[in-house]
């Protein structure tokens, strides 16, 4: 179980900076994720960690080593790539065993080892399968075991379920997640999918234009993000703009368009500063007609949608291309309501973010 750290690594491609000062330390064992859009630096991360790519500045350390000058071939770590490249002209426990062929370990151990990630990715006796009558999620478990035969310090998946579909891509991150748990090696995992960093990760780094942003738990990164672009990458919120007030008590008051409403302000944000205040759809609530106090504003429902566990209602926002979403639980108690209707909107100031002003993910 290596760790691996990225000790202040910076990666540029002339005059572009692809990651830009990356510090930070996997622990060995862990399955850690980089999370954020297309271009970000994830995978020019991944390639850094496995030697195809050396860094500009800083270094990369596996299990304590240098690996400055090491290549791919020369380092504790395997690749699983998106297309899982594997050999369709080859057996399933070929396929398995093709590091193993490489060097030059004997047929007999190649195949008792090719039979033991069989069954610990649960396909147990298909080693003499072609790779072509696998299903999809199959072929990904296959792409693991070829990767696990060498015996890794470190797995390294880029995007590995893209191509699967909804139902599919969720069932294997319950499989991967049990794999990674059995092996007990640090896994590395580059993704654009939340749904994967949050579910799967011990640990997630939320990565944008090639700085990390953010650093931690799918808990800490839901509830308490550190910028603007985290807090408006990792699931629904939403942003309402403003300038601070009153900074005080860990809290910080926000003057928006709704008027001065209260959050949470752990990044120390003065008064005068401008800043957004974030607030998730599942914590908005409607407050009785009449009522009057803190962080109740009015506004206007636009049009409801109805999906089955969840009613989204969408309201009218600061400006006309920005509606507020609101999510509730469809526990038969949710009031009828028309596009047009005027509500009141509450929420408590615990789980609103007051954030400095800066950059948002759909921006």
């Amino acid at each position: 179980m290596s760790s691996v750290e990225l000790d202040h690594v910076t990666i540029r491609f002339g005059d572009f900076t692809a990651v830009d000062d990356c510090n930070l330390t996997i622990e060995g064992g862990e399955f850690f994720s980089f999370l954020g859009p297309s271009g970000c630096g994830k995978t020019t991360i991944l390639r850094a960690v496995s030697g195809f790519n050396e860094p500009t500045e800083g270094n990369v350390r596996i299990g304590g080593k240098d690996m400055r000058g090491a290549g791919p071939n020369q380092r504790p770590t395997a690749l699983i790539f998106q297309n899982l490249a594997l050999f369709p002209l080859m057996s399933v426990a070929d396929n398995i065993a093709f590091g193993l062929e490489v060097r030059g370990i004997k047929y007999e151990e190649r195949r008792r080892r090719a039979e033991e990630l069989l069954n610990l990715i649960a396909l147990p006796g298909q080693g003499d399968k072609m790779v072509s009558e696998l299903s999809g999620g199959q072929k990904q478990r296959v792409a693991i075991a070829r990767a696990l035969a060498v015996e890794p310090e470190v797995l390294l998946l880029d995007e590995p379920l893209s191509a699967l579909d909804l139902k599919l891509r969720q069932h294997m991150r319950t499989e991967l997640r049990a794999i990674q748990r059995r092996v007990g090696i640090t896994f590395i995992y580059i993704t654009h999918d939340q749904g994967e960093a949050l579910t799967m990760s011990d640990r997630v780094a939320v990565m944008s234009a090639g700085i990390v942003q953010q650093v931690g738990n799918g808990t800490d990164i839901y509830n308490h993000p550190a910028t603007a672009f985290v807090a408006s990458f990792v699931g629904e919120n939403n942003p309402l703009q403003g300038r601070v007030s009153k900074a005080s008590d860990g809290y910080a008051v926000i003057e928006t368009p709704f008027g001065p409403l209260r959050g949470a302000n752990n990044q120390g944000l003065f008064d005068g500063d401008d800043a957004f205040l974030f607030i998730r759809p599942e914590s908005l609530g409607f407050a009785e007609n009449g009522a009057e106090g803190e962080n109740i504003f009015e506004t206007e429902i636009i049009k409801e949608e109805f999906e089955g566990s969840f009613v989204h209602i969408f309201l009218k926002g600061e400006t006309s291309d920005k509606d507020i979403r609101m999510a509730m639980t469809n526990d038969g108690n949710i009031p009828q309501l028309s596009g047009g209707d005027r509500v009141k909107i509450k929420f408590d100031p615990d789980v609103a973010t007051a954030l400095p002003y800066g950059e948002l993910a759909d921006e």
